[in-house]
């Protein structure tokens, strides 16, 4: 039976109050009340509206000057007054007054109790509760009895607007976070991503400030690992390969999205994955695909009217189709989801110029300097209106999601990689023997075969050669791998055009990176492209 609550603390008075109902309860209110339906494979199916992905013009933070000057205010964190942040949040709050019934899921982020968050959700819908219930680390009974007051609060009202004669909003879409309220109140926007990603956003606040490094990343661990010494971290943006990589049978996973790095080694931030089911299918990620079963929430899926059979090749609502089951539908997870110290850090970037080298390894200094940069080529398939490849930089690999100064996660990435002496890598997984429509995309099974080098240790000793524009230090013998294809300039077959592409993406590297020059010192400066 689900447990109710008092919300009058929260200033909410509803005829009924459903706290952490099971999935079954959440089902039955969504198929009757939301319009969802329950497919083949038994995951519910339901829409987000008219959002269909985040909406990163409509973040505020507000601007208080207990934080201020450790916020880093600029494209990523729009700033308001606290004054509009209790003007949206009594917005939310009345609206959520007007509903015969509204959910709360209690919950916690991070695994690490030293590090762990006291998350509530208030929303109107049954489908962002069973969300939040499988995104969130899931209480036993016993510890919902004993949960208290929570550290962090989400006001969940994206079925309505916000105001836009309201100051400061940009539109009738309002994501407002408060790090002094420990609050986020959500208006005009019922994508559940919004919800997820303001956690983690308060967590990328919190955890520095602790001397724990939050990271965008996936992590696994070999299974013969005791200590967690073979524990790889997989940073990546959208179409790196971040997930699928990660995805790995021979290894266990720790998580696919949201991790923290602390003194105790390297935590899971979620109790779920939310992964892209665009193009899923059993042959190419079995271990996802098998996740889709009861429990799970398909967001803006299409599927057959009559069969219930989700067609997860169509893109008719959107590419940014979604699955959100819990970790443990993953088989071969591990639970609880932490783990030791890396060994290997490895930033994925999909190259469409086709120049950087299949697998380079790195030094301190360039870690930082590709890490600060984020470097990727969005390409078709990772974005509604991309058709050509867009050369594309994400601090952190995390820019949209950063609180603090970019420099401040780089400087404890590398603190932890001296500490630990964890090896850094940069892997891509886009083009090689020429750019985008002239080269080829580097196989998976090429991916694989580098990364199952550098957990095998094969590649800490291979030669190398040094890439003559970036400075990288290419490995040039990886088992199983042509010699040719691990040097791109040769591997174009015209050493000069490769080296006037890679100066013209090098200029681009030297053109973002001056926003972090001065924080991140000469050192790190000189570890980017000549």
């Amino acid at each position: 039976m689900p447990l109710h609550i008092d919300l009058s603390a929260h200033d909410i008075s509803v005829p009924v109050v459903v706290r952490n109902a099971p999935p079954p309860r959440l089902y039955e209110d969504a198929v009757t009340r939301e319009g969802a339906v329950i497919t083949t494979s038994g995951a519910i199916a339901i829409l987000s509206g008219v959002k269909t992905g985040r909406s990163p013009k409509d973040k505020h933070l507000v601007r208080s000057v207990d934080s201020e000057a450790d916020v880093w205010w600029g494209p990523v964190n729009h700033p308001i007054d606290d004054h509009t942040f209790l003007l949206n949040r009594q917005r939310a709050v009345d609206y959520l007054n007007t509903r015969d019934q509204v959910y709360v899921c209690d919950g916690y982020a991070g695994w690490d109790p030293a590090c762990r968050l006291k998350v509530r959700v208030i929303c109107s819908r049954a489908y962002h509760a069973l969300y939040m219930h499988t995104m969130l680390i899931r209480p036993t009974l016993d510890e919902l009895d004993r949960f208290g007051t929570p550290d962090y609060v989400i006001y969940n009202a994206g079925q309505f607007p916000a105001n836009p004669l309201t100051a400061q909003m940009t539109s009738r879409t309002s994501i407002d976070l408060s790090l002094e309220r420990r609050e986020q109140v959500i208006l005009g926007t019922e994508y559940a991503g919004e919800m997820k990603k303001g956690v983690f956003t308060i967590m990328h606040w919190m955890l520095p400030g602790r001397g724990v490094l939050s990271m965008h990343c996936s992590a696994n661990e070999g299974h013969a690992s005791r200590d967690g010494g073979d524990v790889s971290l997989f940073f990546g943006l959208s179409g790196t390969g971040k997930t699928t990589l990660s995805a790995d049978p021979a290894r266990r996973l720790i998580g696919d999205d949201e991790h923290g790095w602390g003194d105790a080694g390297v935590f899971n931030i979620e109790g779920g994955c939310y992964a892209k089911c665009i193009g899923l299918s059993a042959a190419k990620e079995p271990e996802i695909y098998d996740a889709i079963r009861f429990g799970t929430v398909l967001e803006n899926v299409v599927y057959d009217q009559s069969s219930r059979t989700v067609d997860f090749a169509s893109s008719a609502i959107t590419e940014n189709t979604r699955a959100a089951y819990p970790i443990e539908y993953i088989a071969n997870a591990k639970v609880p989801c932490v783990a030791g110290h890396p060994r290997n850090v490895i930033f994925l970037t999909c190259d469409a110029t086709g120049v950087l080298p299949p697998v380079s390894r790195l030094s301190r200094e360039q870690a930082m300097y590709h890490f600060l940069s984020g470097y990727t080529a969005r390409v078709a398939g990772t974005e509604v209106g991309v058709v050509e490849p867009q050369a594309t930089f994400s601090a952190c690999f995390s820019a949209a999601f950063l609180v603090r100064h970019p420099a401040v996660y780089a400087r404890l990435l590398a603190e932890k990689l001296a500490r630990h002496g964890a090896q850094a890598w940069l892997v891509n997984t886009g083009w090689t023997g020429g750019a985008y429509g002239q080269g080829q995309r580097i196989d998976l099974a090429v991916t694989r075969r580098i990364i199952d080098g550098i957990h095998a240790g094969t590649l800490s000793e291979a030669p190398v050669a040094r890439d003559p524009v970036f400075g990288l230090d290419a490995v040039t013998r990886v088992p199983g791998v042509d010699d040719v294809v691990l040097k791109p300039w040769l591997a174009w077959g015209n050493e000069s055009a490769w080296t006037a592409t890679a100066r013209g993406l090098a200029a681009k590297f030297r053109e973002n990176f001056a926003t972090y020059a001065e924080q991140a010192g000469p050192d790190v400066l000189a570890a980017g492209p000549a």
